[in-house]
């Protein structure tokens, strides 16, 4: 059973369908989780807004970098961070504009890199786990998701690197592949795909706990399909 009573942890996209399972399965683990809020829009239904091991902290863009050394300086023991933050968007490269492509790059690569940073010199050198979100399409190619999937390879090449750059701490970094995910949002968007194969959030918050967690005692510089059937 995961244990991760009295050690600090950070989830970025922690309101979002699959971090509010991980902040969620952390909460049961007995973790302390901070949780940072970009628009107050997100804590609309988010359920553990008031919760005594959630810490929320609003007006933070993880784009700026005075504003990620902002939450990573709230802790006081930082042992995990996970970094969910991040955005979709596909289409045709001849119709996809410069805008789109820098917003993905700044939302999903730039944010993941900020709170990568914060996070290892948070640590100091002690015990810690760092876990990322790749994507499916940066292993299994798809069509009509260049900017997307260009984003999520940085952020695959930055958990790559950085766990090697760490291989002499005690500091694992890997990072998890989903596919589709079963959400509300996805199952709005795509009402007519086939639901039962995609993988569920808690589903993956239970895998994102274990990499997250003590108990993963060598695992590290992976990147860890979490798309079941899909």
């Amino acid at each position: 059973m995961l244990d991760l009573s009295g050690r600090e942890a950070v989830v970025t996209g922690g309101t979002g369908a699959l971090g509010s399972a991980v902040v969620g399965r952390l909460v049961l683990a007995g973790a302390i989780v901070h949780v940072p809020i970009f628009a107050p829009r997100e804590l609309d239904g988010f359920p553990y807004r008031g919760h005594d091991s959630v810490k929320l902290h609003e007006g933070l863009d993880l784009s700026i970098e005075a504003d990620v050394a902002r939450l990573f300086d709230a802790t006081t023991s930082l042992y995990a961070s996970i970094h969910l933050a991040g955005g979709f968007a596909m289409g045709p490269i001849s119709t996809t504009s410069l805008d789109v492509w820098e917003h993905l790059m700044r939302i999903n690569a730039t944010t993941c890199f900020l709170s990568c940073r914060e996070a290892v010199k948070t640590m100091q050198g002690r015990e810690g786990r760092i876990v990322n979100v790749a994507a499916r399409p940066v292993i299994v190619p798809a069509g009509q998701m260049t900017a997307y999937s260009a984003s999520k390879a940085a952020v695959a090449a930055l958990t790559l690197s950085l766990a090697e750059e760490l291989s002499s701490s005690s500091i694992w970094v890997n990072a998890i592949v989903p596919s589709i995910i079963d959400t509300p949002a996805n199952r709005a968007a795509m009402p007519d795909a086939n639901y039962d194969a995609w993988p569920k959030p808690d589903e993956i918050a239970e895998t994102i706990a274990f990499l997250a967690s003590p108990e993963n005692a060598v695992t590290r510089g992976a990147l860890v399909p979490v798309y079941g059937k899909s």
